[in-house]
């Protein structure tokens, strides 16, 4: 019995390939967005961007508000865990191409995911966190990472390498 490799596309080098080649030229949008002063950082970004903080048992809600016209880059997203749009329409772009979505919408976000944003239309924004923390600092260490050389993202890639979906073997008999 020989294992004969199954062909899918596209293939996980080319993919992992193909998101560290993503990953690369986002950071490079950002620096590229924050050195030329057309991205709002600090305290511009609470008072353009108002976020209400809400809690239930095992649960983080963040809800935030874009006004049209903004383009957001956001953080690097550690967990996996649900987003919703409950208020506008936006075009977000992700190593797998541009959505469009208008609310309401809901979609789940994968560990190693940022996106760059744009808001059609005024928008509200709502993603859920499991956790057991209420100190926001404390969540944000948890759910995102500082750069996507951190541990949970890496360990990511390494579960695309192994995803039965990506790369099948059937057996086959000669």
């Amino acid at each position: 019995m020989n294992l004969e490799k199954v062909n899918t596309k596209p293939q996980v080098g080319q993919k992992l390939n193909q998101l560290k080649a993503f990953r690369d030229k986002i950071i490079m949008v950002e620096d590229n967005f924050v050195k030329s002063g057309l991205f709002v950082t600090g305290n511009e970004v609470d008072k353009r961007n108002p976020v209400k903080h809400s809690f239930a048992e095992g649960c983080y809600i963040r809800e935030i508000f874009n006004p049209r016209g903004e383009i957001v880059i956001t953080k690097i997203h550690k967990q996996e865990h649900p987003f919703f749009l409950m208020q506008g329409k936006m075009s977000i772009l992700t190593e797998n191409g541009i959505k469009h979505i208008k609310a309401p919408f809901h979609g789940i976000t994968k560990p190693g995911t940022k996106r760059i944003i744009y808001a059609h239309e005024d928008c509200v924004f709502i993603t859920v966190h499991a956790t057991k923390n209420t100190d926001l600092k404390k969540i944000e260490e948890e759910v995102i990472a500082k750069d996507f050389n951190d541990p949970t993202i890496t360990l990511e890639d390494i579960k695309l390498l192994k995803n039965e979906n990506n790369e099948k073997f059937k057996q086959t008999k000669k």
